[in-house]
């Protein structure tokens, strides 16, 4: 249930990520923690870091109240 709501909150932001050339991709989420990957422009990016806080963090916490944080692997 919780991981197809975070699933649904990256689909949400996905388009605005793929226009900057890259993408995101979910890992895993172990009741706390949702692990992400970054692909394509995003995976080294000087930005990547506030895009993980401001845009898929932010997206995913609106969604799902128990998610504590989101990280990239």
């Amino acid at each position: 249930m919780e991981e197809a709501r975070i699933k649904s909150a990256i689909g949400k932001i996905r388009p605005a990520i793929q226009r900057d050339g890259g993408d995101v991709k979910f890992l895993s989420f172990d009741g706390e923690t949702v692990k992400v990957k970054l692909i394509g422009a995003c995976s080294c990016c000087p930005m990547a870091g506030m895009t993980l806080k401001n845009t898929i963090e932010k997206a995913i916490k609106s969604e799902v109240p128990s998610v504590k944080k989101v990280v990239a692997v």
